[in-house]
């Protein structure tokens, strides 16, 4: 516990610094132009953001200016499905292709480098990250090495619609009130939007040694409560981009989700959007994985220097600001002021979170732990009985 709390005090900080201060030491190097010179050569991007968003506008914004900036190089850009990229990277650059670089959340960096796909960077980076949380770059190590260069925290919030929840919940007391009086929410069914309820109820997923803890309290009470939800009126969708359009639409009042889709839901609902973090439960604050976006080197990239030096250029301050300003998007940068305070929301939801481990016992976390929410929302098993099952598997995949 007194770990965790060092960690969330951390967090605090530097996400604070993010979003409001313009500390740190001036690195022309890593904060100037987004589209300074220097970038040469034909380079490949991947990218997993949705086809029109605000992620993917912000992206091509940038990439437009440094295209102008830097004539001599040639940057071509893929657009991949976030449920197929990392499997995607990992089928190509295994055997030898790939792209150059691509950008991603932090979920399966330790898995990429213990396959030897990415390329150390502590060398290139060098002095170059001054301005960048150390929480960010830490994000982006794996066995103390650095193989990323950080753009983005991100965190999964509460999103409502002030024209009908005027004042959002605080606690789980408080929602379960709200929807007992017909207010409407709707909540992604996976282990990655619905984690953050498990510190809320006192849960903890692993010990110090990588062992599966779940299953000796706090999860089952936390999925507990989220049956009551359900028997309350909230709705569960296995389909994102459904449970999205019916925020979108007005249909329901409340949804769970990340910065990643401020800027769209900001074009439907306008000044009626609103963000504060998961409500706390009777044992504390809620504890969404709080995730580091970085851009990643191929090992088998064949413009290594012109990655590196485009990934820094996307994720200098004015980058970063683009990113906040069009998307949403939380900066790793102390440098970076954020005046939004949607954005600011989130940097409050990701101070709370629980920084995504990048061992190989965290990565034995989703599948049994995936499975066990689809049996229990779906009422196939009990809380106690699917956690239960979903914590041991995970041990024996872990040979805990």
């Amino acid at each position: 516990m007194k770990l965790r709390a060092i960690t969330l005090l951390t967090i605090a900080l530097v996400l604070a610094a993010a979003c409001g201060g313009t500390g740190g030491t001036n690195n022309p190097s890593a904060s100037g132009s987004v589209a300074a010179g220097g970038i040469t050569g034909n380079i490949t991007l991947w990218h997993a953001y949705g086809t029109g968003g605000s992620e993917e506008t912000a992206l091509n914004q940038l990439i437009d200016k440094i295209r102008t900036a830097n004539p001599s190089a040639k940057i071509t850009v893929l657009q991949v499905p976030f449920d197929q990229v990392f499997n995607k990277f990992q089928t190509e650059a295994a055997a030898g292709g790939g792209p150059d670089l691509f950008t991603a959340p932090n979920d399966e960096l330790g898995n990429e480098v213990r396959a030897n796909l990415l390329m150390s960077l502590d060398g290139k980076l060098a002095g170059k990250l001054s301005n960048v949380a150390q929480l960010g770059v830490d994000g982006l190590k794996v066995d103390g090495k650095l193989y990323g260069v950080p753009m983005l925290f991100k965190a999964v919030a509460l999103y409502y619609n002030k024209d009908k929840v005027p004042t959002p919940p605080k606690t789980t007391d408080e929602l379960m009130t709200m929807l007992k009086a017909g207010k409407t929410l709707v909540q992604n069914e996976n282990a990655y939007h619905m984690f953050g309820w498990s510190t809320a109820f006192g849960g903890n997923l692993m010990d110090s040694s990588g062992k599966c803890v779940a299953d000796q309290g706090g999860w089952a009470d936390a999925f507990t409560y989220n049956l009551a939800l359900k028997q309350a009126g909230a709705k569960f969708e296995t389909d994102g981009g459904r449970a999205d359009t019916s925020f979108r639409a007005g249909q329901v009042d409340m949804i769970i989700n990340g910065p990643w889709v401020l800027g769209d839901y900001k074009k439907d609902l306008g000044a009626k959007l609103g963000v504060a973090p998961i409500p706390a439960g009777p044992k504390g604050k809620a504890g969404p994985l709080t995730g580091v976006d970085g851009w990643y080197i191929n090992q088998s990239a064949k413009n290594v220097d012109g990655a590196i030096a485009l990934a820094l250029a996307l994720t200098n301050a004015d980058g970063q600001k683009v990113y906040a300003d069009v998307a949403g998007d939380v900066p790793v940068r102390t440098d970076v002021t954020v005046s939004d305070p949607l954005v600011k929301a989130f940097s409050d939801a990701s101070a709370t979170g629980f920084a995504r481990p990048q061992t190989v016992e965290f990565g034995n976390y989703w599948t049994p732990f995936g499975d066990a929410v689809t049996k229990i929302i779906e009422g196939k098993s009990t809380p106690q009985a699917g956690i239960a099952e979903a914590c041991a598997a995970m041990n024996k995949a872990n040979k805990k």
